[in-house]
């Protein structure tokens, strides 16, 4: 009796579509939090500050987890590049949910005094490690799936899962903030939370379902035969890859700022500094957030194209030229207005600097490193740009009174990011084949 150890080709489309399930769910978790920091947080945790110095503790919470996503994204990806991608990926969403339920039945500072902002901050880093244990996961799994012609398409997928985490929890605020105030404020704030623990079930399930990446499949199988000794990705990162993530983490910068300060910034900024309604801004960066999943496929299948640095390059000029004109449209603080000002941020600056992301970055590096490096790069972005985005427009826009200065900060981001991008090589993915494609890449 014989056994066949042919692996099933799986179709891409399928691998593309369970990622974007998987990291809509991960990124949801992720982004109820600092939906939640905007909202109510500072109130819940922060009672005794004033509401300026509030708001910035509220932000430093959410920060918390950028500090933890390179330490999830070196631990995952050691992992990763070791035993599999999919294994990680179903454990980072775990973490991620475990976590986030946690957050909904947190006693406030009212009942358990300073130890609630004590818990808060560490289930925030734990939700930040996982989350850095999820992208590189995600973006390899679809990228080394797809056929070389559409790796831009099929690994933009999971990063579509980023605007739509942010359409269910900017959705799922909206219902419960319309409840009335004291309500919202003594338990409806912590419904979104709760809600993960079936969206996280659905996450599983279907994560659970795909098999494993072939790229990394074929590699181990080329080292069995070459018995070559497996030695720690983090270092040969470190040691041999250096310039490459420093440009992965540059390359993603001004997507980053522009997308935070839509979503974090504004949320805050509109209500507390404008007087806007808060239900126009969710409903407004809801509806843009959508149109931002469509705009990412599409923008990706351009670069497979056109090119990957190519499509890049141009869209970090978008972001150079869009950060004045954005602000100007929302300080008008008409719902057509507030709506193009999110249109600009995110279909179009965040879509065109970051729909490709998932295959430029992990083309930096060999396969037999690439979920570490990958997953470092992307994770030191966010403390170098996406952390500190609404603190720096907060202070902005205290010291001058003008959101020409938010605006101006935005582009000169999005210039650094489009000279990484210019430096950056011709990447592995140009060079290897793939098994996809009947051979095995070295």
């Amino acid at each position: 009796m014989s056994t066949s150890t042919t692996v099933p080709k799986v179709s891409p489309a399928k691998v593309a579509f369970a990622s974007f399930v998987g990291t809509t769910v991960e990124w949801y978790d992720y982004f109820i939090f600092g939906t939640a920091a905007v909202l109510v947080l500072n109130e819940q945790f922060f009672p005794t500050l004033d509401p300026v110095a509030g708001r910035l503790a509220a932000f430093a919470t959410f920060s918390v987890a950028f500090v933890a996503r390179p330490l999830g994204s070196i631990l995952f990806g050691h992992y990763g590049d070791r035993v599999g991608r999919k294994k990680m990926l179903v454990y980072s969403l775990l973490g991620m949910g475990l976590a986030t339920v946690l957050v909904g039945v947190l006693p406030g500072y009212a009942t358990i005094g300073i130890a609630a902002p004590v818990v808060l901050v560490a289930l925030r880093f734990v939700q930040g490690f996982a989350v850095g244990g999820e992208w590189g996961g995600a973006a390899l799994m679809a990228l080394e799936h797809a056929p070389a012609r559409k790796r831009a398409f099929f690994a933009s997928w999971p990063q579509a899962g980023v605007p739509a985490g942010i359409v269910l929890a900017t959705g799922a605020f909206y219902l419960v903030q319309l409840m009335p105030e004291a309500q919202f404020q003594a338990w409806g704030w912590r419904i979104p939370f709760l809600a993960s623990a079936a969206l996280i079930a659905v996450g599983l399930y279907i994560r659970l379902r795909i098999t494993e990446s072939p790229e990394f499949e074929a590699l181990q199988q080329v080292q069995a035969r070459r018995e070559e000794p497996q030695r720690a990705p983090i270092g040969e990162v470190l040691r041999g890859h250096k310039r490459s993530v420093l440009i992965g983490a540059l390359s993603i910068a001004g997507g980053n700022t522009v997308f935070y300060l839509a979503t974090v910034y504004m949320l805050a900024h509109g209500p507390q500094d404008l007087g806007f309604d808060r239900g126009l801004i969710l409903l407004m960066i809801m509806a843009a957030a959508a149109i931002d999943i469509v705009s990412m496929p599409l923008v990706a299948m351009i670069a497979d194209r056109i090119g990957r640095k190519r499509l890049l390059q141009f869209g970090a000029v978008i972001g150079i030229v869009i950060g004045v004109p954005m602000f100007a449209l929302f300080q008008t603080g008409t719902a057509w207005g507030i709506f193009l000002a999110a249109f600009l941020a995110l279909p179009v600056g965040h879509a065109f600097s970051s729909a490709v992301i998932t295959s430029f970055i992990p083309g930096l590096f060999e396969t037999r490193v690439r979920y570490t490096g990958a997953g470092l790069s992307y994770q030191l972005s966010g403390i170098i740009a996406s952390a500190p985005a609404p603190f720096v427009a907060t202070f902005l826009y205290a010291s001058t009174q003008s959101s020409l200065a938010v605006g101006a900060y935005l582009s000169a981001v999005s210039l650094v990011a489009l000279a990484a991008i210019s430096c950056g090589p011709r990447t592995h993915l140009d060079r290897e084949v793939t098994p996809a494609q009947g051979l095995v890449a070295p």
